[in-house]
């Protein structure tokens, strides 16, 4: 691939991904896998992957950020808010403000017309407002992913799921089962008691343009209509919304 130019990595607490882009910003390979405790050796193989993948002997700028972003030998070091925040301007085109839910943590950018970051608000202190809060709860549930957003739809209402701690949440989730409450509004509760949290971090940076979202989350149909539901607005989520942090890194180099 004589077109590319550079490559980002976004190496999160859930999973690690890594793009390569051409001149025009176009993502020509990516790479996601589930994170590894072995950052830098896994970061090592998937630039590598990706260089072979641009032509033997490639040598390409590489930009790294989310949390383990420090881990990623020779890669220049930028900070989650800045790449979100230029991958969803180059996915979106236009002002907004993204909401990226991944399993660690949620924040909120409002981005700017010229894809600058104009504020942002972050939830970085409790899973109870991240992914790993609904993870760690279907698990218990033995939801598959896959079929999350069809069980809550099913729900006739939700069921109010009052616990802020992801710990307390699943005891309190055990009992609402044992209690006879249905499986899919206690699911369908979960989502709203996420959104509602999430949604407060978006009300702050109120503003024109879209509302966007990214994350892994925002591939759960499911928490997309609940994060609507509660900002009372559309949520537009964004092509490969695992990518944009990667993408915005690249872009950057």
């Amino acid at each position: 691939m004589n077109s590319a130019r550079a490559i980002g990595v976004d190496v999160g607490s859930t999973t690690c991904k890594a793009v390569l882009v051409d001149a025009e910003g176009r993502i020509l390979a990516r790479r996601v896998e589930p994170a590894h405790p072995r950052i830098e050796e896994q970061a090592l193989r998937l630039v590598a992957a990706l260089r072979t993948e641009a032509g033997a002997g490639a040598e390409l700028p590489v930009t790294a950020t989310g949390y383990g972003r420090k881990r990623v030998p020779g890669a220049r070091v930028l900070t989650e808010i800045t790449c979100h925040a230029r991958g969803a301007f180059a996915l979106a085109g236009a002002a907004g403000v993204l909401v990226d839910m991944g399993g660690q943590d949620s924040k909120a950018i409002r981005i700017g017309p010229a894809g600058e970051v104009v504020d942002f608000a972050m939830n970085d202190k409790c899973a109870a407002g991240t992914g790993r809060f609904l993870e760690v709860i279907l698990a218990r549930l033995q939801i598959p992913l896959a079929e999350v957003a069809a069980t809550a739809a099913r729900a006739a209402r939700p069921v109010e799921v009052s616990s802020t701690c992801t710990v307390f949440a699943e005891s309190e989730v055990i009992s609402l089962v044992a209690d006879g409450q249905p499986l899919e509004g206690i699911v369908r509760g979960l989502h709203v008691a996420l959104a509602s949290r999430v949604a407060a971090l978006a009300r702050g940076l109120s503003g024109p343009g879209e509302l966007l979202m990214s994350g892994g989350v925002a591939l759960n149909a499911a928490m997309v209509a609940a994060l609507a539901e509660a900002l009372r607005r559309p949520v537009r989520v964004l092509p490969d919304p695992q990518l944009v942090g990667a993408l915005g890194a690249a872009l950057s180099a």
